[in-house]
């Protein structure tokens, strides 16, 4: 199943062919939510609740018209994530480019990921692929980095690898913006709109695998960026593993895997499609 969020807070089933997707709308599912008081929940309340609810949603989605999705302006399909966890340098090549390159290290130290561990992104930075990129210091370099994201389903704390992909519910496909500079990389990332999420979640069951899937980012239509996750070098499990091992980590939070070699700058006026294999494309615009 994809699950996308649209216009005003709506939720949608994406469906039809990758030329022509439809979405159908079944936010009438939502008011089998919990009402909450203050103080609100440490996950995202649908995430949490999709196992239970998916059958309804699926009834749902099977009764309601198909709206083409061109003609929606979609919003991130996680609403509430409690924490946004990414992983550096998880790529060889991009690890050997960063270190070559010094408008990319600016002096800094770039440790391998095993060394230096993941780091944390502020939430305020998520957007959907509807809205812009917005450049926020234009005199300073700032880069694409596509990436395979996880979205947790389930409370995972100090978990193992083998039981790890069972806490995952679905997966995405991430931008990870950065302006280059000396900064802490959680600065340098969490500006606002500098997390790309979307176009749709994908659920787990559609994607059993994810160390096998094809992923390109092009800017204008050149390509800048493509791979294959089986080039990671923690794959999800283990960095599922690794997060959990320092906090909690619960449904809705995103697990930005790493991105690979061939990021670049972006200025206003591009325009990024990002494309992973099993989940879909997204076009964002740079403004």
């Amino acid at each position: 199943m994809r699950l996308c969020r649209f216009e005003d807070n709506r939720l949608g089933v994406v469906r039809g062919t990758s030329e022509a997707p439809v979405v159908h709308d079944v936010t009438r599912i939502l008011e089998a939510l919990p009402s909450f008081r203050y103080p609100l929940p440490d996950h995202d309340p649908l995430i949490a609740a999709l196992p239970v609810l998916r059958p309804r949603i699926e009834a749902l989605a099977d009764a309601a018209p198909a709206i083409p999705l061109k003609d929606l302006r979609l919003l991130p399909p996680v609403a509430s994530p409690r924490k946004i966890v990414a992983a550096p340098v998880n790529y060889r090549l991009h690890h050997e480019e960063a270190l070559a390159d010094e408008t990319l290290h600016h002096g800094t130290n770039i440790l391998p990921i095993d060394k230096a561990g993941l780091f944390l992104k502020a939430t305020s930075s998520l957007i959907g692929p509807s809205d812009p990129v917005v450049i926020r210091f234009p005199e300073a370099r700032n880069d694409h980095e596509i990436e395979l994201v996880a979205v947790i389903g389930t409370r995972a704390d100090r978990v193992s690898q083998d039981q790890a992909l069972s806490h995952v519910a679905g997966y995405a496909i991430g931008l990870d913006m950065t302006v280059r500079g000396t900064q802490e990389r959680s600065m340098r990332k969490s500006c606002d709109s500098y997390t790309v999420l979307g176009p749709w979640l994908v659920t787990a069951d559609e994607i059993p695998d994810p160390s096998a899937l094809e992923m390109q980012l092009m800017v204008n239509g050149e390509t800048r960026q493509r791979t294959s996750t089986a080039n990671l070098l923690r794959q999800v499990a283990a960095l599922i593993e690794k997060a959990s091992a320092f906090y909690t980590l619960v449904p809705g939070d995103l697990l930005f895997t790493g991105t690979p070699e061939g990021v670049a700058p972006v200025v206003a006026g591009d325009v990024m499609t990002a494309r992973i294999a099993g989940i879909g494309e997204m076009k964002v615009a740079v403004r």
